[in-house]
């Protein structure tokens, strides 16, 4: 077992990683919340298919009876809708003050969740059960919750952090090949932008990661978690250094909403998002062209990636809605050697859509 903690203040939680943690996550939720409220698992069905029997079982066993809320799978179901439907279902079913939420699924499930735990009756506590690799090493850790508008990704959501994390490398092995590996790339975005260790392990290992070896993935997630919660315990607003973390994301979540969010997944859409950045860093000299093609090269290794079809003067419209955004300046962030990078607020418009257009040419020929 690895324990990772995340230190934000006033309460700080741990991440637990093990494999086959699932089946005592009973244990470990009773432990944490050191009482017996009345849970809500909040799941999508092809993740209640494979584990909320599991987990149910885990949590009756420790004395914590649970209610299992279902919700549609996918991002377009996360909206203002899903959020009062939940919301309605707990009402019905009795949740009080001193209820608590458990989310069990990936990254719709934990943000759509922790948005529900942060609002009803003004603050229930969210215990989250990832099982998708991005929500494991992502999504899951730091507090942030959301939904989406028509006019962009997470315009509305909290801060709301956990009670705890319980990560379980075997619940990957039952995702979809597409998920899992579009997953795989906010690992490699740790790898850029803090641990250059990250970047070398998913060069030198590929195979037996994308073969879902278990011992791999321990290592893999424990890293990007400790990652995330070391930017998390100093910005866990994002006022400075966790802006980093958007490595990939600007260009990658204007990609989605443009396409309705019905083409990309969201690992593939940072992925693209993280070449584009490579090209722009490279054309502004704030990176090599090695490092830069490196980055490139590694995101294009582990995963076919849907073509972009957008251009780019479309997308340059869609960044001015983006949260990034500060006083209508798009803020980029961008890698200057593998394992560093800057947020650049100057980067000129014909950059980025000279960027898109190499990723429409990228995606054409790949």
């Amino acid at each position: 077992m690895r324990r990772v903690a995340v230190g934000v203040q006033p309460r700080p939680y741990d991440v637990v990683i093990e494999p086959g943690s699932l089946k005592n996550a009973g244990t470990l939720v009773r432990e944490t919340l050191g009482r017996a409220p009345k849970l809500f698992v909040v799941t999508v069905p092809p993740v209640r298919k494979h584990w909320a029997a599991p987990l149910a079982d885990s949590l009756k066993a420790a004395g914590l009876p649970c209610h299992l809320l279902e919700m549609q799978d996918g991002e377009r179901h996360k909206t203002l809708e899903t959020v009062q439907s939940l919301s309605m279902k707990m009402v019905q079913r009795g949740a009080d003050r001193g209820c608590a939420i458990v989310a069990l699924g990936g990254g719709v499930v934990g943000d759509v969740s922790g948005l529900v735990a942060s609002l009803y009756m003004r603050g229930v506590d969210v215990v989250q059960i990832p099982t998708t690799f991005l929500a494991q090493v992502d999504s899951a850790i730091g507090g942030k919750t959301g939904v989406n508008l028509p006019a962009g990704k997470n315009l509305l959501g909290t801060y709301h952090q956990p009670r705890i994390v319980i990560a379980d490398p075997t619940v990957l092995t039952t995702l979809p090949e597409r998920e899992y590996r579009a997953g795989l790339y906010e690992a490699l975005k740790c790898g850029v932008i803090r641990n250059p260790k990250i970047f070398e392990f998913m060069e030198q290992r590929r195979e037996r990661i994308l073969q879902r070896d278990l011992e791999s993935l321990e290592w893999l997630i424990a890293e990007c978690v400790q990652v995330k919660a070391d930017v998390v315990a100093a910005d866990e607003r994002e006022s400075g250094l966790r802006r980093i973390l958007n490595f990939g994301h600007t260009i990658g979540h204007a990609l989605e909403a443009e396409t309705s969010y019905k083409q990309f997944l969201h690992g593939e859409a940072v992925a693209w998002g993280m070449v584009a950045a490579s090209m722009i860093a490279a054309g502004m000299q704030k990176t090599d062209n090695a490092d830069a093609q490196r980055i490139i090269q590694l995101v294009l290794a582990y995963a076919p990636l849907p073509k972009v079809e957008a251009r780019g003067k479309r997308l340059v419209k869609r960044l001015q809605s983006d949260k990034k955004t500060r006083d209508g300046v798009v803020h980029f962030v961008l890698p200057t050697e593998i394992g560093k990078v800057d947020i650049v607020p100057d980067v000129p418009e014909r950059a980025v859509i000279q960027a898109v257009e190499e990723l429409r040419y990228l995606s054409q020929i790949g």
